[in-house]
């Protein structure tokens, strides 16, 4: 696609102006369109988890139809959604974008940087994305919800969480956006989207799903639901919904996000090389 500089001539780029500065610049250029984007991406974001919150949490608790502890179950779920599908959508997203139609993506093969920092820097600026999402959604959660209680005490696990777990989302948006060819990117959000929104144990319990055994199988296999269950394990701590250990959903997800995340750096390097 686009004739890269030898690894030689990358590498003595790079102390010239050094890789970190260069790649911090790039980073924060990105962050700065975001704050011009803000709207577009505020109604891509937020909107669906918004009515998600809405709709499940207090219509039909005011309906009655479900409990106080709901809530209390359901606004970490719709936190981690928040977090793990923004960054997934804006990773994936713009690599369609930018290797197809845009072409944006040469000017930054273009920089002193090798690309496996480019791959890196995509997928920091959609988990980025990806923490501001859930950044919004707990205080607007706790305006929509009356019965959430959150401990103080638990803010810098949440941060953790927060962060791993967009991250998480971000390595997967990189492998879906350099493997999907881009006139099948449509289709594939179409057909995973909502599988991973719904199988993500974001609105119920995943050790509830004892009953259902089948589908507590395929939760299972979706990385958010480990999100979910660790934002409950750290949030839900007077025992009135047992969650999955936090250790257990620490380590799927950083086993989830250091095999996307290689997975999407090769597939980004082969794109970028073609």
């Amino acid at each position: 696609m686009l004739e890269t500089p030898s690894r030689q001539d990358g590498d003595d780029a790079a102390r010239g102006p050094g890789s970190a500065r260069v790649f911090m610049a790039v980073f924060w250029r990105d962050l700065f369109v975001t704050g011009r984007e803000l709207p577009s991406f505020l109604a891509q974001v937020v909107l669906q988890p918004l009515f998600t919150l809405f709709i499940l949490g207090k219509v039909l608790g005011d309906l009655g139809y479900v409990g106080a502890e709901f809530e209390q179950v359901l606004l970490p779920g719709v936190v981690a959604l928040a977090a793990f599908i923004g960054a997934l959508q804006n990773t994936a997203l713009p690599l369609v974008l930018d290797f197809s139609y845009t072409r944006e993506i040469e000017d930054r093969l273009l920089a002193p940087l090798r690309l496996e920092l480019v791959a890196v820097e995509k997928m920091l600026f959609g988990a980025a994305r990806g923490v501001l999402s859930a950044v919004l959604m707990i205080p607007i959660g706790m305006l929509i919800l009356d019965g959430v209680d959150w401990p103080l005490s638990a803010v810098p696990g949440i941060a953790g969480v927060i962060l791993l777990g967009s991250l998480v989302g971000a390595a997967i948006g990189m492998t879906l956006g350099t493997f999907v060819p881009p006139q099948r990117i449509e289709i594939m959000f179409a057909v995973t989207l909502t599988p991973l929104m719904f199988t993500g144990a974001t609105q119920f319990p995943w050790l509830g799903l004892e009953a259902i055994r089948w589908f507590q199988v395929i939760c299972a296999v979706n990385p958010l639901t480990y999100f979910s269950e660790a934002l409950r394990a750290l949030l839900l701590v007077d025992g009135s919904v047992e969650s999955l250990p936090l250790w257990i959903s620490l380590l799927v997800l950083g086993a989830a996000l250091i095999g996307f995340g290689f997975a999407g750096v090769k597939g980004f390097m082969k794109r970028a090389l073609d």
